[in-house]
């Protein structure tokens, strides 16, 4: 616990001396670090005097993150930062304390880690992704709002946000970044509304962002009032020319359960999609992967990046889990300077006894179990039969091909006959309803689920 004078001041010298070297731009921390001290600690407050109002504003919109960080790191506590003027000191004297101010998001980061400069790129996978990403970076509120990049998980969307916001970041350090999930909005959302802030406070909080990056927004649908609290702070932030940068599991088109004036938001900007890198890009993946751990490629034999890139690919979070596994295998349990393809193989046997067993299951054998289940044959499923019971069968087919093997919706269709995109949707959209509301029919899916085992 800080108490002396002298202490204050030596943690504020060592706090300065950090800031300084996180700070590139020694310009900016002339003009707004210098002549700032520690007024007060109370409690888990500190007070720091700004030199300025200009300083005091640009601190606590752009500085206050880093500052608490570096806090954090000296003094192994968690301290809130609050900047004030000697002016508000004055006026301080003698007056009972007010209640902190509302602060959202505490502890919302970007993670170093992800930059562009380690995002592998695939020129028929994600170059467009990148390439609209890095624009975004440079001229942040200028071109494309939003920015709206869709995938599949594991391809590198949440990557590219951390990227932006790292690039933004370094070259622009008066612009105030915010990287938050949806799970950290909606939650967020319910702890105002349930406490007693004031009604304007999360939309003035957001006044103060100038980049907003939001990951996987489909996770928004059905919650009508947060919508609604996100929709005011969109049109916010897009008609001040903050830019905003989200992303999702499927094209905005697609996305069910969000009103369509927010789905017509998100099509005003610009969208982009991510698809399965390639082989080739898949290898040079893993290549920076190893060069990322102080290893040397040319000691794995070319057969397992071949393997891996193979195996694993579909998902680059798998293909770097698989990696992660081998690395360990190598460093730990079976220490070899060489690696070879029967080393590689040994590593992740559990994983490959996993992903043999995933693959047996296929939408054809969906269809038989569906189909054997109702007393049908699967061609009265894939057939234009559109009799009661073939129908719903049909649907919990569809259903479970989405939900069991993640295929995309025209690829289900094609499975069916070549139904078309919306008919999958809709078969899809009245199974899903049906589970909600029907108990009964909840008991149908996990006895299906149960023979797909």
């Amino acid at each position: 616990m800080l108490k002396s004078i002298s202490e204050i001041t030596q943690l504020w010298d060592r706090a300065l001396a950090k800031i300084k070297e996180k700070i590139t731009e020694r310009h900016v921390y002339d003009a707004f670090f210098t002549n700032t001290y520690i007024y007060a600690i109370n409690g888990n407050t500190i007070s720091v005097v700004a030199n300025s109002s200009l300083a005091k504003s640009v601190l606590a919109s752009t500085y206050t993150n880093l500052v608490e960080e570096i806090i954090a790191d000296i003094t192994e506590s968690n301290y809130v930062v609050d900047f004030v003027v000697s002016e508000e000191i004055a006026k301080q004297v003698d007056k009972p304390s007010e209640k902190p101010r509302a602060s959202f998001f505490q502890t919302s980061k970007i993670n170093p880690k992800f930059t562009f400069d380690n995002f592998v790129v695939g020129r028929n996978s994600n170059l467009q992704a990148y390439q609209a990403a890095l624009m975004i970076s440079s001229t942040p509120g200028k071109m494309y709002n939003p920015l709206f990049i869709y995938a599949s998980s594991g391809l590198g969307k949440t990557h590219l946000l951390h990227a932006i916001g790292n690039y933004i970041k370094e070259t622009t350090p008066l612009l105030n970044v915010l990287y938050i999930s949806t799970d950290d909005f909606v939650e967020e959302y319910i702890r105002f509304v349930h406490g007693d802030k004031e009604s304007e406070s999360l939309k003035d909080f957001f006044r103060s962002i100038d980049v907003l990056l939001i990951d996987d927004i489909q996770f928004l649908a059905e919650k009508p009032k947060t919508e609604e609290m996100f929709f005011h702070i969109f049109n916010l932030l897009v008609n001040s020319n903050k830019q905003i940068v989200l992303t999702s599991d499927r094209h905005p088109s697609e996305l069910k359960g969000l009103e369509n004036r927010l789905v017509s938001r998100f099509n005003q900007g610009l969208q982009i999609s991510i698809s399965v890198p390639d082989l080739e890009t898949r290898k040079q993946i893993l290549k920076k992967k190893i060069s990322a751990n102080n290893l040397d490629v040319n000691d794995f034999d070319d057969e397992v990046l071949d393997f891996f890139a193979d195996r694993f690919g579909n998902n680059v979070r798998d293909l770097e889990g698989a990696l992660n596994r081998l690395l360990f295998y190598i460093i730990n349990i079976h220490p070899t300077k060489k690696v070879t393809y029967e080393i590689a193989v040994q590593s992740v046997e559990s994983l490959i006894n996993v992903l043999d067993s995933q693959s047996k299951l296929s939408e054809k054998r969906i269809l038989n179990v569906v189909a054997d289940y109702y007393n049908l044959t699967p061609t009265q499923l894939i057939g234009r039969n559109r009799t009661t019971q073939v129908s719903m069968a049909r649907h919990i087919a569809m259903y479970l091909m989405r939900d069991l093997l993640d295929l995309p919706f025209s690829k289900v269709g094609k499975a069916f006959g070549g139904k078309d995109h919306s008919t999958v949707m809709n078969a899809i959209q009245k199974v899903e309803k049906l589970l909600k509301n029907d108990p009964s029919f909840k008991k149908v899916l996990d006895d299906l689920n149960g023979r797909l085992k």
